[in-house]
Order: structure tokens, then sequence, then C-alpha cells
């Protein structure tokens, strides 16, 4: 999406003006996230009173469903049109980029929706993942349903991973960098996927018997800051969750905020345990990458709450803890960087950072929301794009 720029000259009305509200609405939304962002701001930023807003949308919901449908149809109108596969994956690229806010729209803000205009995103996302199986088959005609299922929902993450960073590339190269991720995933060869395994004990009933009251409370509210998102869920829902009686819980925590914290700590201390585990035993960058990433998918898969609530919930921290978690998250990034870096001296760390974060978002996006959960296909997946993406300097 463009930059929203200058708001116009107040009293003026620009004929254009919805889509002004829309384009300020998604920017601001994708910046600061929907719970912090008011009908006021919007308005500021358009430069008009709240009331007009009013005249084109009756409240914050409904300009964030028109936000993100309107963020999302430009996929569906590309995807619905069959047509030579270069110049489809090069008008996917380019949109990818008119539109970056979409991965965090609609990953992080669309459960603000109330459940019938959900319904509706979902609808159009499918007709985007139906569009890109057709894709994956137009690279290889002989794919099963699943193989080319999860790779048209893994070409739609990585068309959408520039949402989660800030790094800027030549228009140009970026969007063939993009464009390329795709080919990569579309000419992977054929593979058997393993079925979706059965869903897993919840995480209270599995340790309940063995657990300290503040891993119960750390359990239930990963669980239901996923499920629901944290300005939804009451200490008393966590406490009640937990088994334990709601005033019972400050002896634990001070506060929700104290809480939410303390799940965020608690994900990032694993992983970066991990990452320094394999640093350690893995003495070939490419080889360390690999393990990494293999680190990562089990984690993700066996702990998907922790996944949503680093993309959903970060930004109901207070404005340290928050600058901190994101610190930390851009230094675990940065390990992988410097890795692939080593890996293909080619790279700079610009294109390194564009790769790995695809990576990281197709592992996010089918731990969290995929339709197929295949570790050794998605280490297998990722893989590919960090190692063999075709780069020029």
């Amino acid at each position: 999406m463009a930059e929203v720029g200058s708001p116009p000259a107040r009293n003026t009305r620009p004929r254009n003006r919805r889509a002004l509200i829309t384009a300020a609405a998604a920017e601001l939304f994708h910046r600061d996230g929907f719970d912090q962002v008011g009908m006021s701001d919007i308005a500021e930023a358009v430069g008009v009173g709240s009331s007009a807003l009013y005249r084109h949308f009756a409240g914050k919901q409904q300009l964030l469903t028109h936000v993100v449908l309107d963020e999302l149809h430009p996929f569906v109108e590309i995807t619905a049109e069959p047509g030579d596969v270069e110049d489809v994956v090069a008008r996917l690229a380019a949109t990818a980029l008119d539109h970056r806010q979409l991965g965090v729209l609609w990953q992080r803000e669309s459960r603000r929706l109330p459940e019938e205009r959900r319904d509706v995103l979902r609808g159009e996302l499918r007709e985007v993942a139906r569009g890109l199986t057709g894709l994956a088959r137009a690279f290889r005609p002989e794919l099963g349903d699943a193989d080319a299922r999860f790779r048209a929902w893994c070409m739609f993450s990585v068309l959408t991973s520039p949402s989660y960073h800030q790094v800027q590339l030549g228009r140009g190269e970026f969007e063939r960098l993009l464009g390329e991720m795709v080919v990569i995933i579309g000419t992977l060869p054929p593979q058997e996927l393993a079925p979706r395994p059965e869903a897993r004990p919840d995480q209270l009933e599995r340790f309940s018997g063995r657990a300290s009251r503040r891993r119960l409370l750390l359990a239930a509210a990963t669980r239901l800051f996923a499920d629901a998102g944290y300005t939804k869920v009451t200490t008393e829902d966590v406490g009640a969750a937990a088994g334990i009686a709601g005033p019972s819980l400050y002896n634990y925590f001070a506060s929700k905020q104290e809480l939410l914290s303390a799940v965020i700590t608690r994900g990032n201390a694993w992983l970066e345990v991990e990452l320094e585990r394999t640093l350690a035993t893995k003495a070939d960058p490419a080889e360390a990458l690999r393990a990494l990433l293999r680190s990562y998918i089990r984690f993700a898969f066996d702990h998907g709450g922790f996944i949503d609530i680093l993309v959903s919930e970060v930004g109901h921290l207070p404005a340290a803890e928050r600058h901190r978690a994101r610190q930390t998250q851009h230094s675990y990034v940065a390990e992988w960087v410097g890795l692939l870096c080593e890996a293909r001296p080619e790279l700079d760390p610009v294109r390194s950072r564009i790769l790995v974060q695809a990576a990281l978002t197709a592992a996010n996006d089918m731990a969290r929301t995929g339709p197929i959960r295949d570790a050794v296909a998605v280490l297998r997946l990722g893989s590919a794009l960090m190692l063999e993406t075709p780069v020029e300097g």
C-alpha cells in the first residue's frame, strides 16, 4: 500500500476520502495495533473530524473489516485469473509490497472482528488458497491435493512475510526476491505429507499432577491469551482455568500485564537456550541453520499458543517491556541472519533478513493456521527458502 502521506487540508472533501481513511487505518492498525488506535487517531491522520469518519464507517470494527478485505482482495483477483505463470508470480510479488500490512492485519488483528465478519475473511482466504493451489500445480502438475494445498499456504506466507519487518530493498529487487521464493516453493520435488496428528492433551491436563501453581497459571494464561486475546481475558479466567482461586493468582503475579510478560519471557528464554545449544554444537553455518529451524518448528508446533501471543499480544506490555521483548526477537532473528550470511557469502544482511523472515513466517503460519502440520515438510521448505533462493547482489 502506498504511504498515507500528509493529510488533506481540513474542511476539504477529496473524492477519495474513503480510500484515505482505510489507508490511514491500515497503517495505524499495522503499526500500533487495533486496541491502541482510536477513531480520533485515524481522523487526525486523515485531517478530518471524527464525525466525518462515522459518515463512512459505523465504528472501528467495521473499518477494520474493510481494511483487511481491501488489503486481501487484490490477491483474490490475481489468483482467480489463470494466466502465464511468470506473469502471475510477478503480479503477486508486486501486490505483496503494495499491500505490505496484510500479514499482520489478518494474522494479528482479525481476531478483533465479529464472528460473521471473520467468516467473510475466511471465505476470501480460501479463494486465495484455491488460486495458489492452482499455481502450485502449474509448476508441478503431478502434485497430490495435500502437497499442492500446503505449497499454496506457504506461498501466501512468503508473500505476506514483509509485513513482519521494516527491511527496505530496491523495489525491483524486492519483487524479484519474493517471486523467486514463490518459484522455489512451487518447484520443490513432490512429497508425501504426514497426516495431521491428533490434538495433543492440553498442557494443564498433562502437567497438572506435578506442576507448580505458577506453572499452571502460565500454562492457563498462554492458552487463554492465545485463544481469546489478552484484552478479553481476566485474571479470574486464568485462575479458574488453572483451578486456583482468583485472588491467589496475586501471590504469583502482581497484574495481568505481569502475567503476560512472564509468558513472553518464558517462551523467548526457551528459544535463546536452543540458539546457544545449536551454535555450540554445529560448526557448519548451513547445518546450524537447519538445526535451528528444526528446533524452532518443533517449538512452534508444540507451543502454538506462545507463537500466537508473540505475534498478537506483545503490544499490550508496558512500553519498556514491549521494547525489550521486541529487541529480544530482533536479536534472535539477527543470529539467523548472521549464520545465513556465513553460509552464503554472496548475500548481504538485508537480503538474508528477508529470506530468514520468510522461512520463519511459513513455520509460524503452519503452526498457527496451516492445514498441514508436517514438520519435515516445513523444514524442507524453510531450508530451501534460505539456502536455495537465487539472489542477485
